[in-house]
């Protein structure tokens, strides 16, 4: 399971998570609960965590 977030409500699902990822503007909690910060919600986070963790070769 991946799971992004980037505030305090996701924490425990980002937790849950096989791998939590943190938006690169997420609170500095949400920051220390992932395993891995992506990019911003303006530089396409997402987008880039996606092609990162499930389109790799």
């Amino acid at each position: 399971i991946i799971c992004i977030g980037d505030s305090e409500n996701d924490i425990s699902m980002i937790k849950y998570a096989g791998l939590g990822i943190a938006m690169g503007n997420a609170e500095d909690e949400v920051k220390d609960a992932s395993k891995f910060v992506t990019l911003s919600n303006e530089e396409d986070g997402v987008s880039y965590a996606i092609e990162k963790f499930l389109l790799k070769d």
